[in-house]
Parts: structure tokens; sequence; C-alpha cells
């Protein structure tokens, strides 16, 4: 006679939640936008522009994920921004993707990722010192979390956005008033201030002298004598 089983062989709910949790996380694009952001807050069309898909795709995949409670999400203006959820199941189930996979935290990947796009926008920014660009626009534009943008301009570059590239205005200020005969006005514009006024107030904040007394004083020291910014 055999021997009698000692387990039950009624239906545990529990199985049944881990089984609907590894469903949902049944196709390989959905896994790697999770891990994504287990490690990095992202809107939907940078998840779209980093893994080659389409905006839609995306969104199909993000909802699900939300759905079924492993990621949260945030909204900044018109855009919706992901993240892990904050929630113990959450957390295990990035254990679980990492310990299948035998894969790392892609923390120096993103770090690398979010560095070269900082150096991107720098250099859009002092190439267009003309133009005023807010934070957010420049998040869309080269698919950016806002945040993650100025904390990693801030570590690469020691200071913030605005004010980096506010004394890249004023060094190039004080080159066109030490080398052109543009008027004030001109250069004002150039340097991306829609009024005289403003730009002779930030100017002399930074220099102790107005723009015209600046171009006179450099007539007779054309080195000058003031720092530079990280470029």
């Amino acid at each position: 006679m055999s021997k009698k089983c000692c387990h039950s062989h009624e239906p545990d709910p529990q199985f049944g939640i881990a089984a609907e949790f590894f469903r949902m996380l049944g196709d390989e694009t959905r896994i790697k936008i999770f891990w994504i952001l287990c490690h990095s807050e992202e809107c939907g069309v940078g998840l779209a522009e980093r893994l080659g898909i389409s905006s839609p795709a995306a969104a199909h995949h993000l909802r699900v994920l939300r759905e079924c409670g492993l990621i949260d999400s945030r909204r900044d203006g018109k855009e919706v921004y992901y993240r892990l959820a904050d929630s113990e199941t959450a957390v295990r189930m990035h254990s679980a993707v990492e310990s299948i996979m035998e894969v790392a935290c892609p923390a120096d990947e993103v770090g690398a990722t979010s560095t070269d796009t900082v150096r991107r926008v720098h250099d859009h920014l002092v190439e267009h010192l003309d133009e005023r660009v807010t934070i957010e626009e420049l998040s869309r534009m080269f698919h950016i979390n806002a945040t993650t943008l100025k904390e990693a301009f801030k570590a690469e570059y020691g200071t913030s956005l605005a004010a980096h590239i506010k004394e890249h205005r004023m060094e190039k200020a004080a080159t066109l008033l030490r080398e052109s005969g543009m008027s004030v006005a001109e250069i004002a514009k150039i340097v991306g201030f829609d009024s005289r006024s403003r730009f002779t107030s930030a100017f002399k904040e930074r220099y102790g002298v107005l723009p015209s007394e600046y171009r006179s004083s450099q007539s007779s020291r054309p080195d000058g004598a003031y720092p530079s910014v990280k470029v």
C-alpha cells in the first residue's frame, strides 16, 4: 500500500500570485524595462529611445508593470516618469531577475550614459549661447530625466547648469568687448540677453564693472585677468 502524501493538493493563492508576477514579466523587452527602472528614473520617451522601440510599445509595457505594482510613476508637467515601486515585492523581483541573469547593477553603465549625455547638453548650450532653453526642454531634447540632468551636470562641472552657462555667456561677452567693435546691445543678444539692462547688470555682477568700462580698461590689458570655466 502506498504511503499517503502529507502535503495538501489544494490550490495555494501564494503560488498563484507568484505565477502572475512571472507571467507579467514573460517578455524580454518588459524585463529589460523593469531592470532599467530598478536603477534609474526614466520617462516613456527616453525608454523607447534607449531600447529602440516605439513609444506605444513602451507605454504598453509600462502599463503592465504598473498594474502589477512593480513600478510607480509621477507626472512632471506633460511628461510621466517611472521608477521601481517602493515595495518588498518589487525589490525581491529585482533581485530575482538579476540572480537569474547573473548580471550586476548597471550603475556604472547608467552613470557613463548620463555623463555622455551631459557633455552633449553642455556642448549644445555653449554652441547656442544666444538661445534660452529650459531644463524641461533639454530633458526632452536629450531623452534624460530633468532631475538626473541637473545632478549629473553638477557632478561633472562642479556647479549648476544655469550658473555654468551664465559663466560661459559672460566670458564670451568679455571676449567680444575686447576683440570686436560690436555695440553692447549687439553683444547682449549674442550671449542670450533680450535686454541690455539685464546684460549690464549680470556683467557687472561677474566683473565688477560696466561693459563699457570693461572695454576701456581692457584696451591696455589684452590678456585679461579673469579665470576661465571648465569646457
